[in-house]
């Protein structure tokens, strides 16, 4: 529902009581300003009204005929979970959720788990009827200075809900859980690997991340992105630059490179088209080494 608008933008409110203003310019669309669940009665509304992994609306009338088509596919198809921590940033927001932490425990265990079960209810309908290749869990747990929750944290919160999406991966072939989280996440990195996380990414270089520094530490871990995407402003000696950076980190293994999210105005057209079919060959001629 809108609730405001203007030339600048225009402000909506959800059904789950999200409300967010929409901006109509720059690169950067989209601010919350409010958040649905304050506390335990606001997510046992949300809970009642949202979250029946029984409701018959969850999936579309021609599912039938979209499983007859994927079956058919030549691509890869991923079950998607909307984050383990990331869920309850949407209910919450980060400051309260964090807060919550300490103040309101039980309440972040139902929120994590209640969604993880939902979602799992769901996903056996699926694989029983398609194939999947991998599970993404959007994330978004860290800023340029690390990750939001302690180790410790983790360990409590959010850890025992990837060893249920572990367990349902390894009991119906999915050998990939791909988790999606900004900020600077090498040190996260090792706690979701331990959890059952297979590949994480896009391991943004403007948060410092350092992709072989990780490699060396953590072998067993897939990366995805890597690359400094701000190189595309910076002309072609920049951008050959970092091609060949991405060429040496894919000699290292288990590593997909690309630049993180939408390329900014700064960026012509022209531009990235030199890199992108400059990476495109990269990746298409370049092989880990052998060991």
């Amino acid at each position: 529902m809108v609730v405001e608008e203007d030339d600048r933008g225009r402000i909506l409110r959800y059904a789950e009581g999200t409300v967010e203003l929409e901006r109509k310019d720059g690169d950067y669309h989209r601010q919350t300003l409010g958040w649905p669940v304050r506390d335990a009665r606001d997510w046992e509304r949300v809970k009642a009204a949202h979250l029946d992994p029984d409701d018959p609306e969850r999936f579309p009338e021609d599912w039938p005929a979209r499983v007859r088509e994927l079956r058919e596919r030549e691509y890869p198809l991923q079950l998607t979970h909307g984050g383990v921590y990331g869920f309850a940033r949407k209910m919450m927001g980060d400051e309260a959720l964090l807060l919550a932490c300490y103040d309101a425990p039980d309440l972040v265990h139902d929120i994590m788990d209640t969604y993880t079960g939902v979602v799992l209810r769901i996903w056996e309908r699926m694989v029983s009827e398609l194939d999947f290749d991998l599970i993404e869990c959007w994330e978004d747990m860290a800023s340029k200075n690390g990750s939001f929750l302690s180790p410790a944290m983790f360990r409590e919160f959010m850890r025992p809900n990837y060893e249920r999406i572990a367990r349902f991966a390894r009991a119906h072939g999915i050998e990939v859980i791909l988790v999606d989280s900004d900020g600077y996440v090498d040190d996260l990195a090792a706690e979701m690997l331990a959890a059952g996380v297979t590949a994480m990414y896009p391991f943004e270089v403007q948060s410092r991340c350092d992709v072989k520094s990780v490699r060396r530490r953590l072998p067993a871990l897939g990366i995805v992105g890597g690359l400094d995407k701000e190189a595309m402003a910076r002309g072609r000696t920049a951008m050959d630059r970092e091609l060949e950076r991405a060429r040496e980190l894919i000699r290292l293994g288990r590593f997909v490179p690309g630049p993180d999210h939408f390329v900014l105005s700064n960026v012509s057209f022209d531009s990235y088209r030199y890199f992108m079919e400059g990476l495109r060959e990269v990746v298409l001629t370049t092989r880990p080494k052998a060991g």
